[in-house]
């Protein structure tokens, strides 16, 4: 498991990022992690939110409540708004620490450190769409998660299956989404392009070729490598698009080559802040065309529950929780 926006593993994802479905317009996530021994710097409990992959919200256990991490979400909140999510944090903590618990029995393991991780959201896609997404994890592996592809779940629950189909059909998160957005929507609309670089190194007789994108915003980007006339996505490994500490994102796609075909490696990279897709050599930047477009705490937004094992949550005037919203496993 990781952060939003963050890398899927060493190598990053195997599959080319906001390729094989439509682009994401805007995305409301939540991260929640809990351990069993806190230390300095590391809280027992710890929620943080992310629009668009930036970081907007934060509640731990030392500091007690729910705080704004950018102006613009301090300026827009409502009255109220921080006192309710604070309460809903504070009820998730001792929850978390149970399951903790819990998980720590079911695997039979002794005492010491252990983490309990839980990523919950929505993304809005260009086509109008809405994506939510479940995963839950114990010491850093996925024991909950819900396969988009195949629409099942991998090691799931039938919690898990209620929590997407509730927000997805009602809508509730993308409507907190777009309050959000309308909140931070001069920063959140800003298009920053990427500055590209080019690099390369031989080892063992093959040409290692590296394409790094930096300070781009919003986080879609397509880079995809060339050889010749033709993208090279197969023989392409990517890193995932990782969050900086100003608000923007970066990136990577390598290829290995033989370095006698040097000249033919291309690296292409599509932006919305660049008015065409450009194309780079290691170097210097070769041409722009126009080809045209081919371009890792969640939020469980779910109707008040009745008599269930997660309790009395605080929610909003429509009777709807706006949180992490961790129920007993």
């Amino acid at each position: 498991m990781g952060v939003p926006g963050g890398p899927g593993g060493p190598l990053g994802p195997s599959t080319p990022p906001n390729l094989r479905v439509p682009p994401v317009l805007h995305s409301l996530h939540y991260l929640a992690v809990a351990v069993s021994e806190p230390s300095l710097g590391i809280p027992q409990y710890m929620e943080m939110g992310f629009v668009d992959g930036i970081p907007f919200t934060r509640y731990d256990s030392e500091r007690g409540r729910v705080e704004p991490l950018t102006q613009w979400m301090k300026d827009g909140a409502e009255p109220g708004y921080w006192d309710t999510q604070t309460q809903i944090s504070e009820r998730s903590q001792p929850v978390a620490a149970r399951n903790l618990e819990t998980l720590r029995g079911r695997y039979n393991q002794s005492r010491g450190l252990h983490m309990l991780q839980r990523l919950l959201g929505c993304d809005v896609l260009s086509d109008g769409s809405v994506r939510g997404s479940h995963r839950e994890g114990y010491n850093g592996r996925d024991f909950i998660s819900f396969d988009l592809g195949s629409g099942r779940f991998v090691a799931a629950d039938g919690a898990a299956e209620i929590t997407r189909r509730r927000w997805e059909e009602n809508k509730i998160c993308p409507e907190w989404l777009r309050k959000y957005v309308g909140y931070g929507q001069k920063e959140l609309e800003r298009k920053d392009p990427p500055d590209v670089h080019v690099s390369g190194k031989e080892e063992h007789g093959t040409l290692i070729l590296s394409c790094h994108a930096y300070g781009f915003y919003p986080k879609t980007i397509t880079v995809n490598w060339m050889k010749g006339d033709e993208i090279w996505d197969q023989e392409t490994e990517w890193g995932g698009v990782v969050p900086n500490s100003d608000g923007t994102f970066h990136t990577w796609a390598r290829i290995e080559a033989l370095p006698e075909e040097r000249e033919q490696y291309r690296c292409r990279v599509e932006h919305p802040g660049m008015p065409e897709p450009g194309i780079f050599a290691w170097g210097s930047v070769v041409f722009e065309t126009n080809l045209g477009n081919f371009l890792g705490i969640f939020i469980e937004t779910i109707p008040n529950p009745d008599g269930n094992s997660c309790g009395d949550i605080p929610g909003d005037a429509q009777g709807h929780n706006l949180s992490v919203y961790m129920c007993t496993i």
